[in-house]
């Protein structure tokens, strides 16, 4: 029998056979969507059997004569000359199987807007440049398939009753996960990996109150008291929704106390992994670190327990499909941007992970800061179906929550019952011993890098600086340390890697506990401002949001210990390099507005900043309307291209030339890619003449130390500009 191939021969690795992927290929997605139904309230027949049909015949266009003089290797080409995808598309669509169908169209490209593909009538997702020599030769195609793999009983699909754009991207997810894994075993690009760590709920409850038994005991009493309460009330929780709340202040140990809950409502309800979203800008570290050490089992690998997923890395390459961030940890921590963003993907590199979700536990922190305003209806939409058609258990949570989903304008009309899982008196209780930890002031008088810099400095330390852009923090930090001297000064922004970030914290930690080492100052942005376990004696805080300022509050006299703590607002004078941020244009104007009435600050306003934000700035009328409808018309490039957490284009890139070269090789994987590289927007990249050394991944060689990161370079390269059109 001649043989048939769906990948090319690559170094010392031969073709891989038809057979061999396509057997391996929908071995796995049925695994996968047999893993996945466990939790399907609806659909579940309807969802097996896309999944297993589009994994059947999703290469199928492979086998035309053309592209198998490639894919054998007596051709060389850097692509198949035939669209291989029409024609596993063409047969679905002929056997009226048409979610498959489109499952098979989206597997390399991601899912088109479904309007613009429905006006091509009969050529409705198709490749029309070659619709009619594909249905010519479809049942030759069709002939050598089946003698490889054998006769299969043709499906006869029917209507989904769930929510089509999420079941969608779901059964994608199973079929590119599959197709890529089974390429990167092929290519050795990644180990074979049998198993995967199990949640085992009820065993890391244990070890949870075994951790929490053994810490040591705070200064005030009365704070540890009521941590404790907040811990027990969290974890003997009983709720019955798939909704809930925990509306709970600043150092109440939210951290292991929900966590507790989310562990006690995982063993209830069967659940198979706990996702931990943090704030977009936040440093994930404390809390991987916190999970790792509390959560651990006897002789397991904690980065196995516990993936900390940084950002966004997600690639369609074949040469480094391998590093895209994967959800298989049974406990998974991440960004809002990475979450939310993979659940408005089109994308296929992207959706590889979404199939993990369901029946799932998910623990949005600051839950009130996670997203903009205006893509909060379409992600209550999506929690909605999640929580109601896969059994996902969500706890939004915050030390200043905002219900946002009892804002008219946002709730989609999803009037359900959200319970919280703190009885009143505690939440009371708990907000009663913050409300004197610290005084707010403002000083809006616009203030340029000098000025700031010096007003700052009069104010007792340690002190905490916050700023809108990466930009405005180094820029400032770099001031700070010329003027006033290195030990007096530390930074943390994204501008740094997460290892410089996790080193630079540990060192700041480390100065707090040193009670006598009180004059310097931490300049950053809003990395720190929630969920991160810092006590400063004096804050400021930029103005951007009410939301932020109550977040950064919380860095300041945590334990309340100082007696005479203040939080400032102020605001930047705009020059050549300290720059404001238009994105908190509005939010900043209600702020503002707040502080010049001498409203009092505390978060019962929190949801009424936000209605006001959404009054001034428009966002209920067709921003909230067009993104909700474009998720339900199926127009899936356009959500993933409007609903963008940060609106601005980022790379990956990486500062080492070594690491560089490594990445160029292959040998690299994701959980490193995470540790090493640095997000940069697109335009800077393009501007400075940095090289693409993968597709999405450039080498940064402007100039980066472990201070001020990447921002170094841009600091350097002004000034030298500067000089020379001074000499000019």
């Amino acid at each position: 029998m001649t043989c048939y191939y769906a990948h090319s021969p690559k170094g010392d690795t031969p073709s891989q056979s038809y057979f061999d992927h396509i057997y391996n290929v929908r071995k796995l997605a049925n695994l996968y969507a047999q893993d996945l139904v466990r939790y399907a309230v609806k659909d579940s027949q309807l969802f097996l059997q896309i999944v297993d049909r589009a994994s059947l015949y999703h290469d199928l266009g492979k086998l035309n004569a053309e592209n198998q003089r490639v894919l054998s290797g007596e051709t060389k080409a850097c692509s198949l000359p035939v669209n291989h995808v029409d024609a596993g598309t063409a047969y679905l669509i002929q056997t009226g199987e048409g979610y498959a169908a489109t499952v098979i169209q989206a597997h390399h490209l991601g899912f088109p807007d479904f309007p613009a593909e429905y006006v091509k009538e009969e050529n409705a997702f198709r490749d029309v440049s070659i619709a009619e020599m594909v249905n010519g030769e479809l049942p030759q195609l069709l002939n050598i398939h089946a003698l490889l793999l054998g006769q299969n009983t043709e499906a006869v699909e029917g209507t989904m009753e769930g929510y089509d754009p999420v079941s969608l991207r779901l059964a994608l997810s199973c079929i590119v996960d599959a197709d890529h894994t089974d390429t990167a075993l092929h290519y050795r690009n990644e180990p074979l990996q049998d198993s995967y760590v199990a949640l085992r709920p009820a065993e890391r409850l244990k070890q949870l109150n075994a951790y929490i038994t053994k810490k040591p005991v705070g200064d005030d009493p009365r704070r540890t008291e009521l941590r404790n309460s907040m811990y027990l009330a969290c974890k003997s929780a009983d709720i019955s929704e798939n909704i809930s709340s925990c509306d709970s202040p600043v150092g109440s140990g939210k951290t292991t106390a929900v966590m507790a809950h989310l562990l006690a409502q995982a063993e209830k309800r069967g659940l198979r992994r706990i996702f931990v979203i943090l704030p977009f800008t936040n440093i994930i570290t404390q809390s991987v670190n916190v999970y790792r050490e509390a959560l651990v089992l006897p002789g397991e690998n904690p980065e196995e327990v516990v993936a900390e997923l940084h950002h966004r890395a997600d690639f369609e390459n074949e040469n480094i499909r391998h590093l895209t961030a994967r959800w298989k940890a049974p406990i998974v921590v991440t960004t809002a941007v990475a979450f939310f963003e993979t659940l408005a993907s089109s994308s296929p590199a992207t959706l590889r992970r979404l199939h993990e979700l369901p029946g799932s536990a998910i623990f949005v922190d600051e839950s009130h800061a996670a997203l903009p305003v205006t893509l909060l209806p379409l992600a209550w939409k999506w929690m909605n179906v999640y929580a109601d058609e896969w059994n996902c258990y969500w706890v939004l949570a915050s030390g200043s929550l905002t219900r946002f989903w009892e804002i008219p304008e946002i709730n989609n009309d999803q009037h359900r019952f959200v319970p919280e899982i703190v009885e009143d008196q505690l939440r009371h209780n708990l907000s009663d011993y913050e409300a004197g930890r610290i005084q707010y002031r403002s000083d809006l008088h616009p203030k340029g890098v000098a000025e700031l810099a010096q007003w700052v400095s009069q104010y007792p330390g340690p002190r905490l600086v916050i700023l809108n852009t990466v930009q405005s923090a180094a820029v400032l930090a770099d001031y700070f340390q010329k003027n006033y001297g290195g030990e007096r000064v530390e930074h943390i922004s994204t501008a740094l890697t997460s290892t410089d970030r996790s080193i630079t914290l540990d060192r700041v930690k480390e100065r707090l506990k040193q009670k006598e080492d009180s004059n310097w100052t931490l300049i950053a942005t809003s990395c720190v401002e929630a969920g991160i376990d810092l006590s400063f004696h004096t804050g400021f805080r930029e103005i951007s949001s009410y939301s932020s300022l109550l977040q950064a509050s919380g860095r300041v006299n945590r334990e309340g210990l100082f007696p005479d703590s203040e939080m400032w607002s102020f605001c930047i004078m705009e020059d050549e390099l300290f720059i404001l941020n238009p994105g908190f244009e509005t939010s900043g104007h209600v702020l503002k507005k707040y502080l010049e009435q001498n409203e009092t600050i505390s978060p019962t306003l929190c949801t009424k900043a936000i209605r006001d934000e959404i009054r001034i700035s428009g966002a209920s009328s067709k921003k909230f309307e067009n993104l909700l409808k474009a998720d339900g018309n199926l127009n899936f490039k356009v959500v993933e291209t409007d609903f963008q957490v940060i609106d601005t284009d980022t790379c990956l890139a990486v500062v080492d030339s070594n690491l560089a070269t490594k990445i160029c090789s292959g040998k690299i994987d994701w959980k490193e890619m995470q540790r090493v590289s640095i997000q940069i927007s697109r335009k800077k990249l393009i501007k400075f003449g940095m090289t693409e050394i993968q597709p999405g991944i450039y080498h940064w060689t402007l100039g980066y130390n472990t201070f001020i990161g990447y921002m170094s370079g841009i600091l350097k390269l002004h000034k030298i500009e500067t000089v020379d059109n001074y000499v000019q």
